[in-house]
């Protein structure tokens, strides 16, 4: 289900993907909140990284959120290689749009790229064209290009 992530990810970084398998949710949905804190999965992906894995990326299809955040696309912890995207919000169909797969796909695509930007050392870019730029909304996902602004991609070569 998740081939076109493998296939974004080679594209976009040249990254060489495996896919695991299933984690289980965090026990950490607040009562009466659809929406799940996003640090749990980060502890449950940095748990589950074995040593030969250079950095991790969790899909999952929850909510999450942040502290200070309404909802995340996805977040990054750095120092643990780290990485989760939700694809909760990414569907054209969540917002009463009509179904749109390809749409979707590149969303996702541009989100894990974002995050896995973060763990090759790149922070949030002030090019809204550039996949680093942060996503308040999904028209500023859909803003971004596939990839890097020439800055960021030459701070990823050295």
């Amino acid at each position: 289900m998740l081939g076109f992530l493998q296939e974004g990810l080679r594209r976009e970084l040249g990254a060489v993907v495996r896919m695991g398998g299933n984690l289980p949710l965090p026990a950490s949905c607040p009562e009466g909140r659809s929406q799940y804190p996003g640090a749990p999965f980060l502890a449950a992906l940095a748990a589950a990284r074995s040593s030969g894995e250079e950095v991790v990326l969790g899909v999952t299809g929850v909510d999450l959120t942040a502290p200070g955040l309404n909802f995340v696309f996805g977040l990054a912890d750095p120092p643990a290689r780290c990485a989760v995207i939700s694809l909760a919000r990414l569907y054209p169909e969540s917002y009463g749009q009509p179904r749109e797969p390809r749409r979707f796909k590149a969303r996702a695509v541009k989100e894990a790229v974002h995050e896995l930007g973060h763990l090759l050392g790149l922070g949030h870019c002030p090019d809204p064209a550039c996949i680093m730029a942060f996503s308040n909304s999904l028209s500023d996902t859909d803003r971004k290009g596939p990839g890097f602004c020439a800055p960021c991609r030459e701070r990823l070569t050295k």
